[in-house]
């Protein structure tokens, strides 16, 4: 029979001495289905030495056959190494895991040069022979397996090779959202001693919440955890989204599970728990496991990446309309019955907004898996680099480029882009103008990769010599990276065009954006993957070369805007902000492709924004009222909420409202509420991990010290702990001073230390560039009045 299938993931068993690959799927009617494969074979390539004779080294590697996984095949192919056309032996063997063993004997076999592709997992050598990828229908000739009982899915052998099908859209996919909260009286919670409290699960509907049960022995999870799981079984989800679940939630269920032995059977293969799989994300068998927090870490302009300030940013659920509670207090509202009733709310508010999350999130990541061939539950947990790495090798596959090993190397340092000095100031009516994949373009133009790269000698008819570092690379045949990116931007403007046949608000067209977000995301990651230690394809000349051109097209360009007559106020990278003239930035944009062959294009337009004289540090005010704030973030770990707090609205009120003077005494008044006790004590906490056993710190830093109180007190304190203490009142170092949240009065909080060590210089990152002294923060002396006043613009 012949079956349509989106393939969601694929994995493998081991059955009677041979390996079967698992290829989970959705019919179109939205039922799991599983396809059997046993036809597919590990292999791996051998890479002879210079004049070695092919046939006398296949006869020694055949030598090293063992039954439990014999060599049954040994081949001579051509293929190309870094562009070179060379011979190689293929060799296949039965068992993957064997793969190895067989590559550190080869290795040492006199004439072989080196062992490749043997380092590629089974599963994922199957997505790139056999363009298995995820994210994409399929139609197959397939027969039904009967006998088959593990699995929670109609089970089919495949009969004959994958064809992809002429869909786009994926079929109804069933995604469920889910939540712990823990009860954590000590700080950090511990999955040896601490329960989970609530378990709660959302699949667009209707949300669950699995309470622990209280009794005189304590507080009992069992129960909560044996309902979770049936549950998820019973409405059988092809994906499961969390919020750092792949960092917190599934390892404490599955610690948890186990201390009260209960199995987390929560995927498709009956009796298999999740487990930790590749780049640390959990994989639960047959379903899809997505962290959403790995996408999440990808916004640049949300600097706290908890769950409620992304949702706030994404407009998911906005602060001020959910419930917020400090994870550190959460047990507090589970030992009162009338805070538990606020503690439930939160738990539905944050499932919530997990659930309304992966509605951002999984459009792209679903568009990013099929084109990096990465399943959806992996993409998100692998780095950029990694993601690259994946489409590149399955590219190679194609071009029949054999794939370099991953190498230990350590990190070179290379000159990077050019970033302008700014003109400092308060600045109106600022056009940033952005080159439009600039890197990717100058790759292409100047045919730079490690394949075409020439270290001696070379015609100047035939190499490009790159200003600035005076590395050469061949005009002529296209090297491995330019084919590569031709073709992701290629695609990316066929994706563009296409959009433009449907409108914005359906299906298609937001689909089609996704995909040309995950083709502009690869195309410019390339140039950074060259200069990535861990790469495959390392290559620092290569990324060197790219940042001199970026230098150059950046003077270039430049020098086109002051031949117009546009103000250049600041450059970064691949940007300018120039002084807006609509009739002067479009010729300039003309020029620009013109005489550097470059795309640039108007980003944005700020109604205002001021540079210090530090360079990528800079906070603009957009024509929608938003505000940019690059460079200022708080961003070491000791600093307060409470000074956040500050330092965020100060950025808003300097440049919406201009004036300073106002931003001056909004901080006076925080001052002058925390002197008088009416800023809440969380607000002033102070978090740091312990990195180390307590006895291995030679010096005794204040986390350090407030974990002694704590251990003396009773508390357990263990590596990896967050710390959270308060400074109060008293003589000494602070250290001496730190006492942990949960046992300090409030009364006791030396508060000229927050308002001088937290409060303060918070404000101060941005304030000072206004003239704003430490004085004029504690209300001595007068503020003027407005943001223009500091730079003579009246």
């Amino acid at each position: 029979m012949k079956l349509l299938f989106y393939l969601l993931d694929t994995s493998y068993e081991v059955r009677d001495n041979r390996p079967v690959i698992l290829i989970w799927g959705l019919t179109d009617s939205g039922d799991p289905v599983l396809i059997l494969d046993d036809t597919f074979r590990p292999y791996f390539y051998v890479l002879p030495e210079d004049k070695v004779d092919l046939t006398t080294l296949a006869t020694r590697v055949k030598t090293l056959s063992r039954p439990p996984s014999p060599i049954t095949k040994v081949e001579m192919v051509e293929r190309r190494y870094y562009g070179k056309p060379v011979k190689v032996l293929r060799v296949e063997t039965v068992i993957p895991e064997f793969v190895r063993e067989y590559r550190e004997k080869i290795r040492k076999i006199e004439g072989v040069r080196d062992v490749l592709e043997a380092d590629i997992r089974f599963a994922m050598r199957y997505i790139i022979d056999r363009s298995a990828i995820p994210c994409t229908w399929y139609e197959a000739e397939v027969e039904e397996v009967e006998e088959e009982r593990r699995y929670r899915a109609r089970v089919y052998r495949l009969l004959s090779g994958l064809k992809q099908a002429k869909r786009d859209l994926p079929p109804d996919l069933k995604v469920v959202a889910f939540d712990i909260e823990v009860y954590n009286p000590a700080g950090s919670p511990r999955p040896k001693h601490d329960p989970v409290i609530i378990i709660a699960a959302y699949d667009g509907r209707e949300v669950k919440q699995f309470l622990a049960e209280e009794s005189g022995k304590g507080i009992r999870d069992a129960g909560a955890i044996r309902s979770f799981v049936s549950y998820v079984k019973e409405l059988d989800p092809d994906i499961i989204v969390g919020y750092n679940s792949n960092g917190f939630d599934w390892p404490y269920l599955l610690e948890r599970a186990k201390i009260n032995n209960v199995r987390l059977d929560v995927g498709r293969v009956k009796g298999a728990e999740p487990r930790s799989s590749a780049y640390g994300h959990i994989s639960v068998p047959g379903r899809l496991n997505v962290d959403l927090y790995d996408f999440a870490q990808e916004i640049g302009e949300v600097k706290i990446k908890s769950l409620e300030e992304v949702a706030d940013y994404l407009g998911v659920m906005k602060k001020d309309e959910r419930v917020l509670i400090p994870w550190y207090r959460l047990y507090e509202y589970w030992d009162n019955e009338e805070k538990r009733r606020t503690l439930l709310r939160y738990s539905r508010d944050d499932v919530i907004a997990t659930y309304g999350l992966s509605e951002k999130f999984l459009p792209f990541a679903i568009q990013l898996s099929a084109l990096t061939g990465l399943p959806l539950d992996q993409v998100g947990a692998a780095s950029v680099g990694y993601r690259l790495e994946w489409y590149l090798m399955r590219e190679a596959f194609r071009f029949g480029e054999l794939v370099p090993n991953r190498a230990e190397r350590r990190a070179e340092s290379y000159k990077g882009a050019i970033v302008l000095e700014p003109k400092k100031g308060v600045h109106e009516n600022i056009a940033v103008l952005d080159f439009s994949s600039m890197y990717p373009n100058l790759m292409i133009k100047y045919n730079i990769g490690p394949d075409t790269f020439v270290e001696g000698e070379c015609e100047e008819d035939e190499c490009y010599v790159i200003p600035e570092v005076g590395y050469k690379f061949r005009k002529e045949p296209p090297g491995f990276f330019k084919n590569v990116l031709t073709t992701l931007l290629r695609l990316r403007k066929q994706v563009k065009s296409e959009m433009k046949k449907y409108p914005p608000d359906s299906p298609m067209y937001r689909l089609l954006n996704e995909r040309q977000k995950a083709l502009k995301v690869l195309a410019n990651a390339t140039y950074g993957y060259m200069g990535w230690s861990g790469a495959r394809w390392y290559f620092r000349q290569g990324a060197e070369a790219v940042t001199a051109l970026g230098r150059a097209t950046i003077r270039m360009a430049i020098e086109i805007a002051k031949s117009l007559g546009l103000e250049v106020i600041y450059g970064d990278t691949d940007s300018l902000f120039v002084k807006y003239d609509k009739d002067r930035v479009e010729e300039f944009i003309r020029r620009v492709g013109e005489e550097l062959e470059l795309e640039i294009k108007i980003d944005k337009v700020y109604r205002r924004v001021f540079f210090t004289e530090a360079k990528k540090r800079y906070v603009g005010l957009l024509e929608d009222g938003r505000v940019d704030i690059v460079g200022f973030e708080a961003v070491r770990g000791d600093w307060t909420e409470i000074a956040k707090e500050v330092q965020e609205e100060v950025a808003k009120i300097v440049l919406s409202k201009g004036e300073v003077s106002e931003a001056i005494n909004y901080v006076r008044k925080v001052i002058a509420d925390l002197r008088a006790g009416k800023i809440d004590i969380t607000k002033l906490v102070i978090w740091k991990t312990l990195t180390r056993p307590i006895s291995q710190y030679t010096a005794e830093p204040p986390h350090v010290a407030a974990a002694k109180r704590l251990i003396k007190a009773g508390y357990k304190v263990e590596v990896g702990d967050k710390i959270g203490y308060v400074v109060v009142k008293g003589a000494g170092r602070i250290s001496d001073r730190a006492v942990p949240y949960i046992m300090a009065d409030p009364k006791d909080v030396d508060v000229e230390y927050y308002v001088k060590h937290q409060i303060i210089p918070a404000a101060l990152r941005i304030l000072r560039y206004f003239g704003v002294s430490e004085k004029a923060l504690e209300g001595v002396g007068k503020a003027r009045k407005t943001l223009l006043d500091f730079f003579g613009k009246r």
